[in-house]
């Protein structure tokens, strides 16, 4: 988890320097027609800027998120769900330290983001990965994987780590 957290983390500062040293605010670039462009805006609020007037709640919220991942981190035997919450916990980073740290104010700092999509807002590589890892958590969630790395099951409860060879016959 920590690794994928870590790579997340760096891919996602690396592009946020290279969107700040290359584009200016709100200008845009064709990378595939309409389908992609770079386009580079600060937002202080979440997706869409809602809630662009109080940015130290979406601090704290990412706070709590951070916080909340490393405890249950200990739990985890999964691989899936050591995807799933490294992806969360990077991008949750990301943007965490764009806030943290950035214009306007310390704890008040606005998002970088930077991929233009049609009818989408802008957004960043911290966003996608919280977005993939919360699709792929879901998806594990509805699987009855547990972070143990034990599944659910409807007739006898729990059964073992989720790469066992006798569960992937039954499936």
């Amino acid at each position: 988890m920590g690794g994928v957290a870590a790579v997340v983390l760096a891919v996602d500062f690396i592009t946020k320097q290279v969107a700040l040293s290359r584009l200016n605010p709100g200008e845009s670039v064709e990378v595939v027609g309409e389908l992609l462009r770079f386009t580079l805006v600060f937002n202080t609020g979440a997706a869409f800027s809602i809630g662009s007037d109080i940015p130290w709640v979406f601090f704290l919220i990412a706070t709590g998120v951070v916080g909340y991942i490393i405890v249950m981190a200990r739990r985890l035997r999964s691989v899936g769900w050591g995807l799933a919450l490294g992806m969360i916990l990077g991008g949750a980073c990301g943007n965490l330290i764009d806030r943290a740290v950035r214009d306007p104010a310390p704890l008040h700092g606005a998002v970088v983001d930077w991929i233009h999509l049609p009818y989408w807002p802008v957004f960043n590589v911290a966003d996608s990965s919280i977005v993939v890892g919360g699709v792929l958590a879901v998806v594990l969630a509805f699987k009855g994987i547990n972070l143990d790395g034990t599944v659910e099951s409807d007739d006898s409860g729990e059964h073992g780590p989720e790469d066992t060879s006798d569960q992937q016959e039954r499936s």
